[in-house]
């Protein structure tokens, strides 16, 4: 080949490159759709939250803790009604109490297997760190407890207007060492959705951080790993996601309270972003059409870059944390009970 050939072929590649690189840069525009039901394999319980439409709050775009706990309230009146019956069908009772100062409640069922006697899983619920206080931010628990019947103990840990970051991982964490004078931690786990989810990465990352032993496993659902909304499923499933429905929605302005000017990119708050090196067996769910899918999945894959088993189960169709909205429809008893298989693995080793 002439060299005025090899000159105009290495030109001809490096002007491709160049153009595929802009390519890159540039977003996708993609033509508006409809989307479908899913039906394969879900059932019509799970169609049913499937098909519903957009939350109509979901650009409540508090201001204030003030604003959020009033809005939260109102909630968490309503989300209460529905607890005793939750209680009677699972057969568990729940105590509220305080360890060490910190509000939780105690889910117990009626019948504990002896492999699970010596347990103890801690619960931190869900709601962008502004939403679910009280009994309302036990109904997890109480399917945990039902489903995996394991004890669980469930934080109600404090929240704005009362308090700010990082009350509710102190709160955690604090229950978490009283735990252990009693517990071994490879008898603990932790577990948590959304923000909750979040909150149990975080009190790995808290709790190695004050020299305590890790717990035997964890199951950070759906979790709100990165609030810098950096993450592909924040663009491709708003809109799509119907109970967040966008990055911009209620469940950021929430987190912004809660944050109260700190840097979004702390591993307290985004633990993505934190070493995941040491961390215990992990067990996260989401599904696809999550607004959070992305921050799950980078979660999974830090987890597994640093070594650490974990699980990864993506349930179709399914908008943020829908795997647990009811305890009667097919899918949460199974996803509750993926997430106890997986606990008995692991605890106790």
């Amino acid at each position: 080949m002439s060299t005025i050939k090899t000159i105009f072929l290495a030109a001809s590649i490096l002007a491709a490159q160049h153009a595929f690189a802009a390519d890159i840069a540039s977003p996708l525009q993609v033509p508006a759709k409809s989307l479908p039901v899913p039906t394969a394999g879900i059932s019509t319980g799970m169609q049913a939250f499937i098909a519903a439409p957009l939350n109509p709050d979901w650009d409540k775009l508090w201001k204030t803790g003030d604003e959020a706990r009033k809005y939260a309230d109102v909630q968490a009146a309503n989300a209460v009604k529905g607890i005793p019956g939750m209680l009677e069908r699972l057969h568990v009772k729940s105590t509220a109490s305080t360890v060490d100062g910190v509000k939780v409640f105690t889910i117990t069922p009626d019948v504990i297997p002896p492999e699970n006697r010596d347990k103890v899983l801690i619960h931190v619920h869900g709601g962008c760190y502004v939403l679910f206080p009280g009994e309302s931010g036990t109904t997890e628990a109480i399917m945990m407890a039902g489903f995996g019947h394991y004890k669980v103990i469930s934080v109600d840990y404090r929240m704005p207007p009362e308090a700010y970051f990082p009350a509710a991982l102190d709160d955690a964490v604090n229950v978490y060492k009283a735990v252990l004078k009693n517990t071994p931690s490879k008898n603990v786990a932790f577990f948590g959705t959304s923000a909750g989810g979040a909150l149990t990465l975080e009190m790995v990352l808290s709790a190695r951080a004050q020299g305590l032993p890790v717990p035997g496993a964890i199951a950070p659902g759906t979790p709100m790993s990165d609030v810098t909304k950096t993450g592909d499923s924040f663009y491709t499933n708003e809109k799509v996601d119907n109970i967040l429905v966008s990055r911009d929605g209620f469940c950021d302005a929430g987190t912004l309270i809660y944050a109260k000017g700190h840097d979004l990119k702390d591993p307290l708050l985004s633990p993505v972003y934190g070493d995941m090196h040491g961390f215990p067996p992990a067990i996260l769910t989401t599904g696809t059409r999550d607004l959070l899918l992305s921050n799950t999945v980078r979660v999974h894959r830090e987890l597994r870059r640093a070594g650490v088993p974990a699980d990864l189960v993506v349930f179709e169709g399914q908008s943020h944390a829908q795997y647990q909205f009811d305890d009667r429809v097919p899918e949460t008893k199974e996803a509750f009970d993926e997430i106890a298989s997986f606990f008995g693995k692991h605890l106790g080793h």
